[in-house]
């Protein structure tokens, strides 16, 4: 789990971000988001549907928008230029859980090896805290959407998120009379290490850690009333690292790229002003 440190100073950035803001005149939204999560990761097969189905978890967040099209502190609209009337810059603070399992071919129970009872005792987690920003295109007019010119306002967005991982992984492999150790790496898939002896203790850290990640969505946004909006967001996540979830083999037909999530979320938006 996130602890109350991190978890208090992300707060604290969020909150300080949407108080700078404020100090714009521009209007501002306030909402929540929530919805499942497919994380890709080193557990698993690439490509495989049952990895990909199954490897799923929950994410939540935070979301504040600047709206340039609105000025608060005239309860206005703004100079009627095409920036202010097609852009939203969003700053987010989320958290997404996944539990990861070895899916696929290799742990069919038709495998009675040693390596693929290894592979179905061993699981981890991923636990995620975002903080970042996003730049969301409305290809249509925002001022328009705002007034119920139509219903529905598709956008695309692009953005850098901050990202503080916290990964567990446990076996319980039997073989080597040492249920349960991870620190013991006969515990674990031999093809990661035994021809790579320099690489220990990799593949497995579950020490944690920080990186930076490129944030893209696709996704509508559907008027409720003068003040309110239902969102729906498909978002793509790479991280910059291959340790997100704690398992970072060198098998290269299986791991050529950093781990990334797959999130669709459903949101609630307030226009505050």
């Amino acid at each position: 789990m996130l602890n109350p440190k991190q978890l208090t100073l992300a707060l604290l950035i969020f909150l300080s971000a949407s108080t700078a803001y404020s100090q714009l005149g521009f209007s501002h939204e306030i909402g929540i988001i929530t919805g499942p999560v497919a994380f890709k990761s080193d557990y698993g097969e690439r490509f495989d549907y049952e990895t990909n189905a199954g490897n799923s978890g929950i994410g939540v967040g935070l979301v504040h928008y600047i709206n340039f099209a609105y000025q608060a502190d005239c309860n206005c609209y703004t100079t009627d230029n095409y920036f202010n009337d097609h852009f939203k810059l969003r700053s987010e603070i989320s958290w997404n859980k996944t539990r990861l399992d070895h899916l696929g071919q290799f742990v069919d129970p038709s495998q009675t090896s040693a390596d693929a009872d290894r592979l179905r005792a061993h699981s981890g987690e991923a636990n995620n805290l975002d903080i970042g920003m996003q730049l969301e295109y409305f290809p249509l007019s925002i001022r328009s959407f705002q007034a119920f010119g139509y219903k529905f306002a598709p956008f695309i967005s692009l953005g850098a998120h901050y990202v503080s991982f916290n990964p567990k992984v446990s076996t319980s492999y039997l073989g080597e009379g040492d249920p349960g150790n991870i620190n013991n790496l006969n515990n674990f898939y031999n093809p990661w290490y035994v021809n790579d002896p320099t690489n220990l203790p990799v593949p497995i850290d579950v020490s944690g850690g920080s990186t930076w990640s490129i944030v893209s969505s696709i996704g509508v946004r559907y008027k409720l009333t003068v003040l309110s909006d239902l969102m729906i967001d498909l978002r793509g996540q790479y991280y910059f690292s291959d340790w997100v979830d704690g398992l970072n083999h060198k098998l290269e037909d299986y791991n050529r790229y950093n781990d990334w999530l797959v999130w669709l979320n459903v949101g609630y938006i307030y226009y505050l002003d």
